[in-house]
């Protein structure tokens, strides 16, 4: 299993348990994951080059890893706002006091913008992150050995 997520079983219980403890200082706002996954991508790709992996090899090292966070955090946000889901369909919700920012035109617009953002770009988020991150640390490395 960790070879396939691009990091060890140890560290993907670490980052596990990191990220649900980013996912409650931001109370279920994953703003936090986001910012973790800066040093994952970092993490990933220093291991890599410890192991002695090529360039394209550490790449793909990253990438995986970056997939594997940003779907953890997507079940997690899944388990945690889906469930809110169904007051999309429910007439007599109070959508306006929900606790949201009312940025779009009507409650419900701004609920539903509110669930996508939580849901599906905030693990986005996070695995554009990591892949910086990473990239920037594996190029500072090719750039020292002159490739």
């Amino acid at each position: 299993m960790g070879k396939a997520a691009g990091m060890s079983g140890r560290a993907l219980v670490v980052y596990g348990a990191l990220d649900v403890l980013c996912v409650g200082m931001g109370m279920g706002v994953p703003i936090c994951c986001i910012l973790l996954g800066f040093p994952v991508g970092w993490y990933v790709a220093r291991s890599a080059l410890g192991a002695g992996e090529a360039l394209g090899r550490g790449l793909a090292r990253v990438m995986r890893a970056a997939v594997t966070t940003s779907l953890f955090t997507f079940a997690l946000m899944a388990v945690l706002w889906g469930r809110t889901i169904v007051l999309l369909f429910d007439p007599a919700a109070d959508l306006a006091h929900f606790g949201i920012p009312q940025i779009l035109y009507t409650p419900r617009a701004s609920f539903l913008g509110w669930l996508g953002l939580m849901i599906f770009l905030s693990p986005f988020f996070q695995l554009l992150a990591t892949i910086f991150a990473g990239q920037v640390v594996l190029l500072r490395a090719a750039d020292a050995k002159g490739e």
